[in-house]
C-alpha cells in the first residue's frame, strides 16, 4: 500500500509551493515501475483556498484527511497578523493540526513552521523557516531553536525546510530515507532538480549593498566592493569614510543589519560565489580574486558560511570544471534554486 501523503493547503497559499510534495513523492517508483507514495490535498472544511497570487484552488478533501495520514505537509502559506504579532494560531488551524495522529510525520514549508511553532508541536527542537523572518520566528517562540542559515531540518518525525525551492532538498530526503539512494535519484532526474544537497548545506542568502545613496556609508561600501581583491581593513574603510573606527562600525551597523568586517566577507563570498558559478578559474585564482589570499581561506571560509567547499559548490551550479570546455548544454544550465521562498 502506498506512504498516505496529506498535504494541507491554507489561505495565503504559494500555488508552487502546495505543488511541490507531489512532484517529488510522485516520481518515487518501486521496480515494476508503481508509485510508492499517494499524494492528496485537503483544505479546512474541503472549501477553495485563496492562494497569494490573485486566484483560489478547489480541493476534494477536507482537515479530516489529516488524521489518516502517514505524513502531513503544511504547504507555504504567508503567516497572518495574528500569528506574527501574538504567536496563536486560529482556532479552526489548531483544530485541524490537533487531527494529526502522534505518530504522523509532520513536513512544513517555508514560513509554515510559523504554524508548527505555535501549535507547540517544535517546543525543544531545532527548526528552520526563511531566513528573512528568523529574527521575528525566535522572538514568539524562544522555546524552538531555529537556525536561519540551513535548508532543512530533520527531527526524524517532524521536518522543516527553509524555503519553497528547500521543499525539494527535503522531499528527496525523505524518499532517501524511506526507499533509499536509487529511488531518490531517479525522483531527482524526472524532476530534473539536483539529486543531493543536504539539509545543512547553507541557503545562500543574499546580502545586497542597500540602494540608498544617501546613507552615510554607502559610498565606502561601494569603494569596498571595488577593492575587494585588496586587503581592505576596518581602519581602511573608516578613513574613507572620515570617520573613527567606532561611528563607522556604529552608522554602519544601523544602515546594514552587520558588523563592516562581516559585510565584507560575504561580500567577498557572493563575489567568489558568482566566479565558481560563471567562469572556470580556478579556486586559487578565485580567492586571490576576491580578497582570501590563498584557496585554503576561501574554502574555510566556504565551509563555515555556506556549509560547503568551493568545488561542490560549483558541482552545484553546472559551472564548467576548470580546464574543460564549456559545452552548450553547461552555458544552457541555470543554476539550482536557493533556500528562499517559491
Amino acid at each position: 500500500m502506498p506512504h498516505r501523503v496529506a498535504v494541507l493547503a491554507l489561505d495565503g497559499v504559494m500555488p508552487m509551493d502546495l505543488g511541490i510534495a507531489a512532484r517529488v513523492f510522485n516520481e518515487a517508483l518501486d521496480p515494476t515501475g508503481a508509485r510508492l507514495y499517494s499524494v492528496t490535498t485537503c483544505s479546512l472544511g474541503g472549501h477553495p483556498v485563496r492562494t497569494n497570487e490573485g486566484f483560489r484552488i478547489v480541493v476534494d478533501d477536507d482537515e479530516s484527511l489529516l488524521e489518516r495520514a502517514d505524513t502531513v505537509v503544511i504547504a507555504t502559506q504567508e503567516p497572518g497578523e495574528q500569528l506574527l504579532a501574538t504567536g496563536d494560531l486560529p482556532a479552526r488551524v489548531a483544530a485541524a493540526l490537533a487531527r494529526i495522529g502522534p505518530r504522523t510525520r509532520i513536513v512544513s514549508l517555508c514560513t509554515s513552521a510559523f504554524l508548527l511553532a505555535a501549535a507547540g508541536l517544535l517546543d525543544g527542537l531545532r527548526a528552520t523557516t526563511h531566513w528573512a523572518l528568523c529574527d521575528r520566528f525566535t522572538q514568539l517562540f524562544p522555546d524552538v531553536e531555529v537556525d536561519p542559515d540551513v535548508l532543512f531540518v530533520d527531527n526524524g518525525r517532524i521536518l522543516t525546510a527553509a524555503g519553497g525551492a528547500a521543499g525539494f532538498d527535503l522531499f528527496l530526503h525523505l524518499v532517501r530515507r524511506d526507499h533509499g539512494a536509487t529511488v531518490a535519484g531517479s525522483a531527482a532526474r524526472r524532476c530534473v532538480v539536483a539529486p543531493w544537497r543536504e539539509g545543512g548545506q547553507a541557503q545562500f542568502i543574499e546580502h545586497p549593498v542597500p540602494e540608498d545613496a544617501g546613507r552615510s556609508t554607502s559610498a565606502t561600501r561601494q569603494w569596498t566592493l571595488n577593492r575587494l581583491s585588496e586587503p581592505v581593513t576596518l581602519q581602511d574603510m573608516a578613513r574613507h569614510a572620515h570617520m573613527s573606527e567606532r561611528t563607522f562600525t556604529r552608522r554602519f551597523r544601523a544602515e546594514v543589519g552587520t558588523s563592516p568586517l562581516r559585510w565584507l566577507v560575504q561580500s567577498r563570498l557572493a563575489q567568489a560565489r558568482r566566479l565558481l558559478e560563471s567562469s572556470d578559474l580556478t579556486v586559487a585564482r578565485i580567492a586571490t580574486a576576491c580578497g582570501f589570499g590563498d584557496p585554503v581561506a576561501l574554502r574555510k571560509h566556504f565551509h563555515t558560511h555556506l556549509g560547503l567547499s568551493p568545488l561542490a559548490y560549483r558541482r552545484a551550479h553546472c559551472a564548467p570544471e576548470p580546464g574543460r570546455a564549456k559545452s552548450p548544454q553547461m552555458r544552457r544550465c541555470a543554476t539550482q534554486p536557493t533556500g528562499t521562498r517559491g
